[in-house]
């Protein structure tokens, strides 16, 4: 069976489409993520919910269809703490591995999923693995495997997209013939591939605020959501973000986002190559230069809000 029914139904036009309800958008990607739709199908479904717009609802379907299909992933005693990596640094240094270590020296569990590559950015895997190779000695490790995620805290797990769930890679790998992005970019940020684990969302836009604080209010999903750096899942070094928590469709601002003009900008790289950036990394975690504000308070809010029995330890920041 084919999805053609639904695409009737979202390829109408931005004013004559209708939108699905959750138990439709879940049979419809799940289509999708099955294999038994066409390629032409699947560019049909990506150019139609791109015109549409995907309703909270809608979204919550396809996460239902993506979180029923993804593998089991071995729980752990630590908190476990989710970092979707989709967008890569193109001006400013990628720093998302940073966040990831800060939280392991902590006693988190940290998964990083994304794509290892991406033509024009440098991603968070290259910045990893740049790092694994000047310092054998950092908690990275790179599951060969979704079974063999380690259960140990205080480590930093790398999973790409293909290895959580190959269905939907197959639909983020549309982008490269269509050249628009389609839901499947949403939903990587949204898909909770642990239980019981903290994600951490970011938005590039003010409007998918208000999209995914709905999404994460109706799913009742544990989430921190902040307009990222580049879209990655990690504060802005030079200024402060907005940070949400969501607990049980509950919202609540933590930090408010900072206004005004800055006094003073943080001490970054020049150039953002994943060498010269995980340096920087290093120089950051061994002292050297203090951890940019915006990301030490990132990293207070998620372990002393969400994590409150895990034991602090002071990080040095910038003024």
């Amino acid at each position: 069976m084919g999805i053609s029914a639904y695409l009737k139904e979202i390829g109408r036009g931005k004013d004559g489409a209708r939108a699905l309800e959750r138990a439709q958008a879940n049979d419809l990607l799940g289509e999708i993520l099955d294999g038994r739709a066409s390629d032409l199908e699947i560019g049909a479904f990506c150019i139609a919910m791109r015109v549409k717009g995907e309703t909270p609802e809608e979204l919550a379907g396809f996460l239902d269809a993506v979180h029923a299909r993804l593998p089991v992933l071995p729980t752990c005693s630590s908190p476990t703490v989710v970092l979707p990596s989709y967008n890569g640094a193109r001006k400013l240094p990628a720093l998302t591995p940073l966040l990831a270590l800060l939280l392991a020296r902590r006693g988190v569990r940290v998964l990083v999923h994304g794509q290892p590559q991406d033509p024009g950015r440098v991603t968070t895997f290259e910045v990893l693995q740049a790092l694994g190779a000047t310092d054998t000695t950092l908690p990275i490790h790179w599951p060969a495997s979704p079974e063999a995620l380690g259960t140990q805290p205080g480590v930093v797990h790398a999973m790409p997209t293909a290895m959580l769930l190959p269905g939907l890679q197959r639909l983020l790998d549309a982008r490269r013939v269509i050249g628009l992005r389609n839901s499947a970019h949403s939903l990587v940020k949204l898909m909770q591939p642990v239980a019981d684990a903290w994600l951490v969302s970011s938005y590039t836009h003010p409007e998918y605020l208000h999209s995914m604080s709905a999404l994460f209010e109706l799913t009742g999903q544990r989430a921190m959501l902040l307009r990222g750096t580049e879209g990655e899942p990690v504060a802005d070094p030079r200024r402060v973000p907005q940070l949400d928590l969501f607990i049980d469709g509950q919202r609540r601002t933590v930090q408010a986002a900072q206004s005004g003009p800055l006094a003073q900008l943080p001490s970054l790289p020049a150039t953002h190559d994943p060498d010269t950036t995980a340096t920087f990394i290093g120089h950051v975690l061994r002292g050297l230069i203090p951890v940019p504000t915006p990301l030490a308070l990132q990293v207070e809010h998620l372990c002393d809000a969400l994590f409150p029995s895990l034991t602090s330890l002071p990080l040095e920041t910038t003024p």
